[in-house]
């Protein structure tokens, strides 16, 4: 599908988020870091397993109010410690501070912008625009279809509260289905959640399907900056078999057909087998499958023009240049194909730049005048400190 954009996604003129200052309490390894951040980012540099990442995963908690890697809240706090925190001081963003906060004992997250709370993640969600580049990336092309709805998820419910909205009642709906699904009740029958999913799910659909289409000339381009020789294509996997020019109310009506049709193997097998919810983006070089038949270095390479498309979403579509938080962007790749990522890189670095490396000569040459700091056992300062 290639539906037209709406006007309604295009901002007028995009704001550059810019962090000022970082307080990080019991975060990982990060028992008490304070930062002043300069107006063009800085540099993390240390060994391995010292706490760089954790430095950039902190920042990026306050953009999605979840790890980084994956890890639940718990998982974050220092050892030993009854709760962790994190707080920031910025600028071009919705709120100009905000901080949040996870307490081990009771459960409970806590985020405060601009001095109210707030009692819904999804609604302080992109508070700090970011965009993280890490070498796990490689799971976004060469993993299963669960990274990769994650990673259309993230980007657009960060910049759309319309998709957001749509994201938040489709799953109500599909956990509500699936439970009355393995309860097999009579009471409460399952398929009573049928409109929500193909009201909510046509949304989920039709929007990914206009960031995908969007996205596709881009990712092109990418693939000859990269110095790839055939060219990168990205290809929405949906049930749905509709025409290019499909409305959303057909995709509404296909996926409540196909919700019916396949009632009584869900109800078999207490599973909703058919919504966007099992869709998939297959990123393909040259017409060839990357996650089947690439190798390492061309899966890295795709992953990277995933997050770069992320990163001109937010600036054209969203209306703010996020913050680039780079961990160690180019390991693994050999010196010319390393060479073009960072250029590419920096040439879309026109806001602030947050770099984790573990030596002095990683630094790019067009980030070395970074202002550097050292980690060392989760404490963060400057090098004459």
């Amino acid at each position: 599908m290639a539906p037209v954009m709406s006007d309604a996604w295009r901002p007028e003129q995009p704001a550059t988020a810019r962090l000022q200052q970082l307080t990080v309490h019991d975060f990982r390894n990060l028992a008490d870091v304070a930062l002043d951040v300069p107006r063009q980012g800085l540099a993390l540099v240390g060994d391995n397993g010292h706490g760089k990442t954790n430095v950039l995963e902190a920042v990026y908690y306050l953009h999605l109010f979840r790890s980084l890697r994956g890890a639940r809240d718990p998982e974050l706090v220092r050892f030993g410690r009854p709760a962790f925190h994190v707080a920031a001081a910025a600028e071009g963003t919705r709120w100009s501070r905000m901080g949040a906060g996870f307490e081990r004992e009771t459960g409970r997250r806590r985020i405060v912008l601009d001095g109210v709370a707030c009692d819904r993640v999804s609604d302080a969600l992109g508070a700090l625009p970011s965009v993280a580049f890490s070498p796990s990336d490689v799971g976004l092309v060469g993993g299963g279809p669960a990274a990769r709805r994650r990673w259309l998820d993230v980007t657009l419910a960060s910049t759309s509260p319309r998709y957001l909205a749509a994201l938040r009642e489709y799953r109500a709906a599909l956990a509500q289905r699936n439970a009355a699904l393995r309860a097999r009740s009579r009471a409460s029958p399952a398929f009573v959640w049928d409109t929500a999913l193909a009201q909510y799910g046509a949304r989920l659909t039709m929007d990914r399907a206009v960031f995908l289409n969007w996205a596709a000339p881009r990712a092109s381009q990418h693939s000859t900056e990269l110095g790839e020789r055939a060219a990168f294509e990205l290809r929405y996997r949906t049930g749905e078999t509709l025409p290019p020019d499909a409305t959303e109310d057909q995709v509404r009506d296909g996926i409540a057909s196909a919700l019916l049709a396949g009632r009584e193997r869900d109800a078999d097998r207490g599973v909703t087998h058919h919504g966007p919810h099992r869709d998939d983006v297959d990123v393909r070089l040259g017409g060839m499958s990357i996650r089947k038949y690439g190798s390492a270095g061309q899966q890295r390479t795709g992953a990277i023009a995933l997050r770069l498309l992320e990163c001109a979403w937010h600036r054209e579509q969203g209306g703010r240049e996020p913050l680039l938080l780079l961990d160690d962007p180019v390991a693994e790749l050999d010196r010319d194909r390393a060479a073009r990522v960072l250029a590419l890189l920096t040439s879309e670095a026109a806001g602030q730049v947050l770099l984790a490396v573990p030596r002095d000569d990683d630094i790019p040459a067009a980030l070395t005048a970074l202002t550097r700091y050292r980690v060392r056992d989760g404490h963060v300062a400057p090098p004459d400190a």
